[in-house]
């Protein structure tokens, strides 16, 4: 029996929508192994050096400061401290020592060595090492919700720590810069995309 107009006209729709996807699925990248999801924002960060002064929503903030809560640091000793400046007067006294790009949230990133576990065969000290973890989960973490960020490392302790007398007992490692990019110099740099290739980065032996 010949299929009605109506049907072969569905039956076209259903192949061009396949067709379709089809075209959408072959320009995504691809991993035999984890989370595309994931490995997209990783290529997708990037060091934004504008932003605007839209606020960003304390659900955000409290997700990205939970996953650096979950980060990992060696015997699970978890010397990082994380500061929030996100006041308006909080963020003139950091100003007045780092512009921040003009982020509307700043998180300084410290750790103390009394705190951290230390290696025993050549006294190496985890303190930074677990920082900068806790500092990758903040900033991998606010690509996924959509903010723009950049991880700061051009400054002063001594000045932020004066700033600050809350931090006075802490190095401080690092700061990240979260918000929302601004039109002009929010946009990645060409040096994002400049990456050395495995075969220069990875020995294997």
């Amino acid at each position: 029996m010949k299929k009605k107009l109506s049907s072969r006209l569905g039956d076209i729709s259903k192949i061009m929508n396949r067709a379709a996807f089809a075209d959408v699925d072959s320009q995504i990248v691809k991993y035999k192994y984890g989370s595309d999801a994931f490995m997209r924002i990783l290529e997708s960060r990037y060091s934004c050096h504008a932003f605007t002064n839209a606020h960003v929503s304390d659900s955000k903030l409290k997700m990205i400061l939970e996953a650096g809560r979950m980060a990992p640091s060696a015997m699970n000793l978890q010397p990082t401290r994380v500061w929030v400046i996100k006041s308006e007067e909080a963020l003139a006294r950091l100003r007045d020592v780092h512009p921040c790009y003009g982020a509307p949230v700043v998180l300084v990133v410290g750790c103390r060595n009394e705190e951290a576990w230390t290696r025993e065969s050549d006294g190496v000290n985890a303190a930074k090492t677990d920082a900068a973890i806790v500092l990758a989960h903040l900033m991998l973490t606010a690509t996924d919700a959509g903010l723009a960020n950049m991880w700061i490392w051009d400054f002063d302790p001594g000045k932020i720590r004066e700033a600050f007398p809350e931090m006075k007992n802490h190095g401080i490692y690092g700061l990240l810069a979260i918000g929302h990019p601004a039109a002009h110099g929010g946009k990645p740099t060409e040096l994002h995309t400049s990456r050395k290739s495995l075969e220069e980065m990875v020995v294997t032996l």
